[in-house]
């Protein structure tokens, strides 16, 4: 509810969470799931996590439900799991709003359902979401508004279009493929 450039106090970034696309896991990382959401609570310069971290990350973790796997490396988890460990990180520090980049990009149909399940669940419990999709899959009945852009310029603002055939039931043709 607040315009961020004309802002006059400091932004409250700890109130926005971001999950990126899927990044890489290369196979020499031993990084835990625990450790790189714990990576979501640093602050600043700060390199030590603020007390409480270790039940603030197994939170997070629970949230996304990989509490379980806390102590493995991520390396050896399925994109879909990884993903969820990004969304996990974002989560760390109970943002009112979050943002995920392609958060089903590369991942196999199961993982789409598991990470849908998650993200209908953080819906459900009111945090607002900002979800940038090339397709919509199981993530449509998320969508209360949609927004398109076509080479940097928005070209469609409102409800998800309804495919009708080929063609969206909007004036402008959009392609529900787009969103």
């Amino acid at each position: 509810g607040r315009d961020l450039t004309r802002q006059r106090r400091r932004v409250p970034w700890h109130r926005i969470g971001y999950a990126p696309q899927r990044a890489v896991s290369t196979s020499g990382s031993s990084a835990t799931a625990l450790e790189v959401v714990a990576t979501g609570l640093r602050a600043g310069r700060r390199l030590r996590p603020p007390r409480g971290w270790r039940q603030a990350a197994l939170a997070a973790l629970a949230d996304v439900g990989l509490r379980h796997r806390a102590g493995d490396p991520v390396h050896v988890f399925s994109g879909g799991q990884q993903q969820r460990v990004l969304i996990a990180r974002a989560l760390v520090r109970q943002p009112d709003f979050l943002v995920l980049d392609e958060p089903l990009a590369g991942i196999d149909r199961a993982s789409k359902e598991a990470l849908a399940t998650t993200l209908h669940g953080l819906h459900d419990r009111g945090i607002t979401m900002l979800i940038v999709l090339q397709d919509l899959g199981p993530l449509a009945p998320l969508i209360d508004r949609a927004a398109v852009m076509r080479q940097g310029r928005l070209v469609y603002d409102g409800p998800p279009p309804q495919p009708v055939g080929d063609r969206t039931a909007d004036h402008d043709h959009v392609h529900a493929h787009e969103l």
